[in-house]
């Protein structure tokens, strides 16, 4: 591979906000990263002591009353995810009603959205049946791999 190649593979990279890039052919592979390894950044926050109370915070305020289980968020119904970087649209045309809403009825195989990936529209269909009853990612935003866009009952 030459180096232009690679140059150009570095803008794409830019161009669409993608953080890595992988690349195997018989006799080369061309491995990319851009941005902080988020393996990494975990490790060392595993590593820092834990953080001490400041010495003028009145103790009982920030202790749970005993008994008490702390309040976790409660996340509802199964999560539908990004299968791909790109930017994340609820409708197939700016006038266009959205493929689906909160409370939405949804049968498998029917569109929730659309993800655009290097100018293609990739249309996301659902993979179980339900009721939308969250709509995490927001219209015109990227998303990642893995990145949750609904919840589904």
């Amino acid at each position: 591979m030459e180096l232009q190649e690679i140059r150009r593979i570095v803008e794409l990279m830019n161009e669409h906000g993608l953080t890595h890039f992988d690349l195997t052919k018989k006799d080369f592979h061309l491995k990319l990263k851009k941005g902080a390894d988020l393996d990494d950044l975990r490790g060392l926050l595993a590593a820092l002591p834990a953080a001490q109370a400041p010495a003028y915070a009145p103790a009982a305020a920030a202790l749970p009353a005993p008994g008490a289980a702390p309040a976790a968020p409660v996340a509802d119904g199964a999560e539908i995810t990004s299968p791909m970087v790109g930017t994340f649209y609820l409708k197939p045309a700016p006038d266009a009603p959205n493929f689906v809403d909160v409370g939405s009825v949804v049968s498998i195989g029917q569109t929730l959205c659309i993800i655009e990936a290097m100018k293609v529209m990739n249309e996301i269909k659902a993979e179980r049946a339900g009721i939308i009853c969250v709509s995490v990612a927001e219209d015109g935003n990227p998303v990642q791999y893995g990145d949750v866009l609904f919840r589904i009952k």
